[in-house]
């Protein structure tokens, strides 16, 4: 009762108070589980840019999954081609809303991985064609798949590694970074041609060439960099993959290799993700490549960037893009740029507030061409891996106008699944005073958990309408705390009475929307 009586005072005095909470060990976005039947790993998530609530995701070894709500419910589905399917899911999404599934192949009666397969789905990934290939040569082993699309023209471009024979430690056996594009929407592809100039082995470890992601530059040039004996190289094409350099250029080094160990996790690579800013942004044209290594020890993993201002002739120094002290475990980093907005994200596995092998899911995020990044948890709670257990070679992650959407593997019980994190903000944990053009910004509710009542502080930097509801784990509304409210520059809060909404224990999600942006945070009533 005392509290009643002295709700009006402190309201009175948090209105006038400018102040932030932190509630630890909570993730501040919805988790959201996108499958858990057939042991999915290996990962891989699109955004169709014409309708951006229509999304599809890939699992290993021949899953995908499909959401036309944004990425709040999804369905699952088997691919079957007459090519085979076998892993390295790479999904893609062209101007027009097609999705592509690139995978390896595993024909009835031809040789493992033999080819590159690309099947392709009109209708926002409930139904697949039987796809096309591309790589088929002798038996030699095609692996490791990734494609790009050029907005400019929906052209499609292929990067992979061809072995002579995967695992093979005979001398002569070599493997090689392949391209191959198409230019009527996978109908049909261009003969394979060679990008690399030095060649790894078939060992699939530290002296292979491996990792080549393609990215497509603003007017349709195409990067790629891969990681091989002598660390990571890129090269490029300016002429829609027609030509290529006779040399590559040396980026950096990865000390201890692409291929080492983390306790726990039966494989682990540090391969590297290419990506180029292709918005109207202030960094348009930049390109960046993410990784991970042990050059701190080997267990120290840390992921890594760098980026080059001049088409790739030149690189900076690799950026450590954790940020938490030393010696604590970050991997299996993926990295993506809103084409939209130009800012970086960089999702990555993470042990830095675990004792063990307990593994949390963090973003690195940056809207200052890399020079910054500010590191968030997303995972709800850590899960334990155990090295009987394959975890598969990569997250994911995409983003399309300030929708977000990281993709990742967790174990729980001795089952694997794979779930995403509802960012639908661009506020993902820096300083409000570092982003000058963002129209708001929205702190975590306090207290969290809510027993009886709560407050929601928000920040506004210009005038602005604004929305501020509470919802269930359905999506449905339970109280509306403003809608429509006209606001100018300044610090707003807003209370909850739970009793009064009549509101039950249990898990909630509230935003802040206005006609530029939307907020979510997680609550939790008790």
């Amino acid at each position: 009762m005392l509290f009643l009586y002295l709700y009006p005072v402190i309201r009175s005095l948090l209105l006038g108070c400018v102040f932030f909470f932190v509630i630890n060990g909570y993730s501040q976005y919805p988790n959201i589980l996108i499958g858990n039947l057939g042991n999915p790993e290996e990962t891989s998530i699109a955004i169709n840019p014409k309708n951006p609530d229509q999304m599809v995701a890939g699992a290993n070894i021949h899953l995908y999954y499909y959401s036309g709500d944004g990425g709040l419910t999804w369905t699952m589905g088997s691919l079957s081609s007459t090519f085979g399917v076998w892993g390295d899911p790479c999904i893609i999404a062209d101007t027009a809303g097609v999705f592509y599934f690139i995978h390896l192949s595993d024909p009835p009666g031809g040789t493992w991985i033999d080819r590159m397969v690309c099947q392709k789905s009109f209708d926002g990934g409930h139904n697949w064609s039987d796809g096309t290939f591309t790589g088929l040569n002798g038996t030699k082993n095609q692996d490791k798949g990734w494609c790009a699309v050029n907005p400019l023209n929906n052209h499609l471009f292929l990067t992979w590694t061809q072995f002579d024979k995967y695992g093979s430690d005979f001398g002569q056996d070599s493997s090689v970074i392949l391209f191959s594009k198409s230019t009527d929407n996978a109908q049909s592809w261009s003969n394979p041609v060679r990008i690399n100039r030095k060649a790894g082995n078939c060992l699939d470890a530290d002296s292979t060439v491996e990792g080549a992601v393609p990215a497509v530059g603003p007017e349709g040039q195409i990067y790629t960099s891969w990681a091989g004996p002598d660390g990571i190289l890129f090269t490029r094409s300016l002429d829609d993959g027609n030509t290529w350099p006779d040399t590559n250029i040396f980026v950096t080094d990865i000390p201890g290799g692409w291929d080492f160990g983390i306790s726990g996790i039966s494989r682990a690579n540090g391969l590297p993700v290419t990506c180029c800013d292709i918005s109207s942004s202030p960094y348009r044209g930049n390109i960046y490549i993410n990784w991970s290594d042990q050059r701190n020890g080997e267990t120290d993993t840390d992921i890594w960037f760098v980026k080059s201002l001049d088409g790739g002739n030149t690189w900076t120094s690799p950026k450590r893009v954790n940020d938490d002290p030393p010696g604590k475990q970050q991997f299996f980093t993926w990295m993506t740029v809103d084409p939209v907005t130009g800012y970086i994200y960089i999702v990555f596995y993470d042990r830095r507030d675990q004792t063990d092998d307990l593994t949390d899911v963090y973003i690195a995020v940056s809207r200052d061409g890399g020079d910054t990044f500010a590191n968030s948890r997303i995972s709800e709670t850590p899960f334990n891996s155990v090295p009987q257990v394959f975890f598969g070679d990569y997250t994911g992650i995409t983003a399309y106008n300030n929708k977000v959407r990281p993709i990742w593997t967790r174990l729980d019980s001795g089952s694997l699944s794979i779930w995403t994190a509802a960012i639908d903000s661009i506020y993902t944990g820096t300083d409000d005073k570092t982003l000058p053009s963002v129209p708001f910004s929205m702190e975590q509710n306090y207290p969290n958990p809510v027993n009886s009542y709560t407050w929601f502080s928000y920040k506004m930097h210009r005038q602005a309408s604004v929305t501020l509801r509470v919802m269930d784990v359905f999506g449905r509304v339970v109280a509306t705390l403003c809608e429509n409210k006209q606001v100018t520059a300044g610090k707003y809060i807003e209370y909850l009475d739970v009793a009064a909404n009549q509101i039950s224990p249990g898990i909630y999600y509230f935003s802040l929307v206005s006609n530029e942006q939307t907020i979510r945070r997680k609550m939790i009533v008790e």
